[in-house]
């Protein structure tokens, strides 16, 4: 379970998550998008108190990501905690503790891999709970 905050500094929209960012989290992520106007320009997601992530929740944050950008907004993520950044790197096949998973996330390239690799994870996931993968 999530907590958000969301602000709005001049032309930036700032948004706080706290907690476990999990498969449940897509409607409260959708409130930072909620209301952006052409007056702003910036997305800064602030994850320094997101505690731990699964893939589902990470398919969510690079959701979020796509359609910020879709609305014209500079997406910056800081704050990334070692849980998260370590699932990144799992996902993307990246080996070893204390990688850079967080700098590279605001490259599009990167962001695409993982995304396809973390999808691939839930579908396996959901296959052994006994459920049908997601299209």
């Amino acid at each position: 379970m999530i907590t958000l905050g969301v602000q709005r500094c001049g032309s930036t929209v700032l948004a706080g998550i706290s907690g476990h960012l999990d498969e449940g989290a897509a409607g409260q992520l959708q409130q930072v998008l909620d209301g952006v106007t052409a007056y702003e320009r910036d997305l800064m997601v602030d994850v320094h108190h997101m505690t731990s992530m699964d893939a589902g929740g990470l398919l969510h944050l690079l959701d979020l990501h796509r359609h910020a950008e879709l609305l014209g907004l500079r997406v910056l993520v800081v704050g990334w905690q070692p849980q998260p950044q370590q699932l990144m790197a799992e996902v993307a096949g990246i080996p070893g503790p204390g990688t850079a998973t967080g700098e590279r996330f605001a490259l599009a390239g990167f962001r695409r891999l993982i995304e396809q690799r973390a999808q691939r994870v839930r579908d396996q996931s959901d296959f052994a709970a006994g459920s049908l993968p997601r299209s």
